[in-house]
Parts: structure tokens; sequence; C-alpha cells
């Protein structure tokens, strides 16, 4: 039986790493509202947001080659890896102002320093790579990237890929020595946690069944425990939905037109993990290569350094699976319970247009692991199969619209916000590059919904967030300046090797 309902300025759905930053922004900005965050497993960080479960990378294109695209002309595009780094630098920001005011007390838990390297194989793939790093080479973002053919240097770049490799196959990679590995899972805990000092209603086994809109403009949350069963209705200004894999059925019951023709297609991932430490500590970087045709930008493979609760691990991968599910601990019937009259259509066009992704999807989940041990050498010729074992990471939802560049049903590789017209509700889709683009994702949300208190909001977004407003790429000085100190407050400086001159060739 449902009980008489709460008032709230700010319900979070969700608590995953989006929630989490939203709701730490919102008692910056507006430390008098109410917000109240459900969540339906039992502790944050459970699903994407999990270390586990999600890259770590730190995404700021510093080596993902997706993206930076080749051009019909032979060009290369980097507008998507200036962007990517731009909002990576707004979260460190972010980051870096939480560590100053003690609201996050141990950034060496989420955040290292570790180098970032593009890695490519054969005469095309170099042609490829001297190519985007001729384009990269005196940007500010990208400062102090090296290229090298030479396997004597890249035998010193990573060794663990070097033994055992033909001294007459092309290779090349590139190297910026200032990357980060981040455990978002550690992140989200810490922001969270911060959240419930901060006088906000934090509960886990709380499952958002349904909601809708009151005639005022409010919204009525449906909460249920999913112990006891019992429900309760929760009255709330505005809803944010970051439910990772399950926002797209929240987002439909919401009702709102911009919802519509909306579609999701679940994607999962698999990787290899080290079993035997002395291969581990051979291995100190993040190395990223191209995808295979027909593979999604997601499906990127990458030999992994990474550190779960202060141990180093290795990780290849992804391999991408298939299940209906979206997410983990989601349901089988997530895929097809997605599917209704607004959407229909949208989904068939995208079944059509997507048969290269569907191949490859069903060619990777056909594989044995000698067969992915195959790719693993690829990155590591002597791995040995005993030394790996397979692990399933997180699921993904690709975002499904009708988009005037690619035509009904076209999949979306990205992070996406979804917000009605009045402001009320907002949500997030999409996957890559996520977490990493927390802040600006959740700055955008707050621009979006709250247009009306911008303006008396930013001058402390601007203490929060010193480049805000601004581009970084065309402010050199400033991107410099604010690199060295949030380097110097997340204790980055002394293993990272960023100098504040311009690349040189």
């Amino acid at each position: 039986m449902t009980t008489k309902q709460t008032k709230t300025d700010v319900v979070l759905i969700g608590a995953g790493v989006m929630s989490a930053t939203l709701g730490s922004l919102i008692k910056e900005l507006q430390p008098d509202w109410d917000v109240h965050v459900f969540e339906k497993l039992d502790s944050a960080a459970q699903e994407s947001s999990n270390e586990w479960n999600n890259a770590g990378t730190g995404h700021s294109a510093l080596c993902e080659l997706n993206y930076t695209t080749e051009l019909d002309d032979g060009s290369i595009s980097i507008d998507k890896a200036v962007d990517v780094n731009e909002q990576f630098q707004v979260s460190r920001q972010y980051w870096s102002y939480l560590v100053k005011k003690e609201r996050l007390r141990h950034p060496e838990s989420f955040i290292r320093p570790i180098p970032h390297i593009s890695f490519v194989q054969g005469e095309d793939g170099v042609a490829f790579l001297r190519k985007r790093y001729e384009s990269l080479l005196f940007n500010p973002l990208f400062k102090d990237m090296h290229f090298s053919t030479d396997h004597e240097e890249l035998n010193d770049w990573f060794p663990l890929m070097m033994n055992g490799r033909d001294k007459s196959e092309a290779v090349a990679a590139t190297k910026i020595d200032y990357g980060t590995d981040i455990n978002f899972g550690d992140l989200t805990r810490q922001l969270m946690s911060d959240l419930e000092t901060q006088k906000s209603s934090v509960q886990y086994g709380q499952s958002v069944d349904d909601l809708y809109q009151n005639p005022d403009g409010t919204w009525n949350v449906n909460v249920r425990d999913t112990v006891s069963g019992r429900q309760k209705t929760y009255r709330a200004r505005f809803v944010f939905i970051g439910a990772g894999g399950g926002s797209l059925h929240l987002l439909q019951k919401t009702g709102i037109k911009e919802a519509k023709r909306i579609g999701g297609f679940p994607v999962s991932g698999l990787f290899m993990v080290c079993k035997n430490q002395e291969v581990i500590e051979q291995h100190h970087a993040k190395v990223y290569g191209k995808a295979k045709v027909g593979a999604p930008p997601m499906s990127v493979p990458h030999l992994d350094t990474r550190y779960m609760n202060g141990k180093k691990a290795l990780l290849f991968g992804p391999y991408a699976g298939f299940s209906p599910k979206f997410l983990k601990q989601g349901s089988y019937l997530d895929l097809l319970t997605s599917v209704n009259p607004d959407n229909v259509f949208t989904m068939l066009a995208a079944g059509a247009k997507e048969m290269p992704l569907t191949k490859y999807l069903i060619q990777q989940i056909l594989l044995n692991k000698e067969q992915r041990m195959k790719e693993l050498r690829e990155f590591i010729p002597d791995a040995q199969s005993d030394d790996w074992k397979l692990v399933t990471a997180g699921q993904r939802v690709q975002v499904i619209k009708d988009t005037e560049e690619g035509g009904k049903g076209t999949l979306q590789f990205g992070t996406e916000v979804v917000s009605a017209a009045d402001g009320s509700v907002a949500a997030l889709l999409g996957a890559s590059p996520g977490a990493s683009t927390a802040v600006s994702v959740m700055l955008d949300v707050l621009e979006r919904c709250f247009p009306e208190r911008m303006a008396d909001w930013e001058p402390k977004i601007k203490e929060m967030i010193p480049s805000y407003g601004k581009e970084l790429m065309a402010h050199p000085d400033l991107f410099d300046k604010v690199f060295q100190e949030t380097a110097d407050i997340l204790k980055l400086k002394e293993e990272s090797s960023h100098q504040t001159v311009s690349n040189q060739k």
C-alpha cells in the first residue's frame, strides 16, 4: 500500500557516477535543496560505474583512435578528440576542487598517472597513426606526444608487447606520459558518501517503478523497497534518470515527447584478465589499437594496466558479447520491453542498417578461448593461455534514434542527454566516453534544466572549474595553469612528464 507523499526538490535515480556528480554539483550550487537518491542495488557503483565494468581510461582522447577519424580526402578529423579532451579537463578541475575542499579525501585511490599509448600494425596502420600524430602535434591539449616506429624504442615503452615480435613487422605507436587510470567505482562511492554528509538522502535497495508528471509540473516518483515491498511516493520538482542501462525504460515511462522514437541496443563486454603477477609487472601503460571492421567503437582493443583496490591488474579486450539485458543484473526481457509503438520503426530500421554489427557480434559470441588468445597475441606475441582468464564486464546500451545525418534508426556511439522542454526531467543514455566526461555532461543538464539560475550559479561554477565557458585549446596558458594545479592537487605531478612548453617534433 502506498504511503503519503514526501516532497523533495530533486530525485536522482541510480547511484552511478552521473547521479553522484549531479548531486555533488547541486549541493555545491544550491546547498539548501533537498536531494534524494534511489538505487535498486545494495550499494553505489555496482553497474556501469564499477571498476570491473568500466574501462577506467580517463578518456581524454590521448590514445583512443576512434576519436580521430580518417576522412575521404585522407585528412584526419580531430574535432571529437579535442571535444573529449576538453570535457575531461573539466572533470579534473572539479575533482581537484572537491579534493581541495576535503570533500574527496583520497584522490590516490581513484586516479593515478599512467602513459597512454596508441598502437598500430601494418603499413596502412602506420600511415594512419603518423597522420594522426601530425594532426595533433601542435595542439596544446596533446602536448609532448611522441611517435615511433623503432622496435628498440617501442621495447622501452612496452616490453611485454615487443617480446617475441617479428623485427620486420611494421608497427608504430604514439605515447603521452601524462595519461591517467581512473577507478570510477571508488570515485563514485566517495561522491555518494560525501552527498550523505551534505544532508542528502541516499537510499539503497529502492526500485523506482514508475513516475508521472503532475499538473503543476512536479513529478510523482513511485519507489518500492526491494526487500519489504513497501511503496512510497516522492513529489519532486526535478528528476534525473541516471540508471545506466535502466534509464531508457524509465525515460519511456515519463511520456515526454523528447523520449519518442528512441531505442537502445545492448552490447556486453568481456575481458581477458591476467593471473600471472610476473606478467602484470612487465607492463605499465594503457595501449589502444584500432577497432576491427564492423566493430562498434566501444570495442577498440586495448591492453590496460589498471589499479583496483590499490592492486595492479592487467586486462585485454573488450571482446563483444550479446545479452538482451540492459544491465548486468537486469532482465532478459529488457530489449523486448523497450520496443513500443513510438520507436518500433526506428528499431527495425536500425536492424536493417546494422548488419555488419550483427555479424561482428555473432562472430565474437562464437569465439572460444584460443581464438580470443589469438587476438590477444596481436598485442602480446608470447601470451600464454594459462596466464589469462575471461571476465564478463558491464552492459552498455547504445542509443538508436532518427537523425538528419544518418536517417532513420541510426545507432549512436556516445553519451546523450535527453531532457523535457520544461526542464523538469532529464535522462542520460549511451556509453563511452561517459564517466570521464561526467562533470561536463552534468553541467549540460543544469544548463538545460535550470537556465534561469545559471547567471546566479556562474561565479561558483567558475570557482570550481576555472576554465568554465572557455575552450582550453584556444587558451594554452590557462590550460597549462589548470593542468599543473590539478596535477598537484590530485597528486599526479611527480610522475607526470607534462611540460608547459610547445610540442617539438
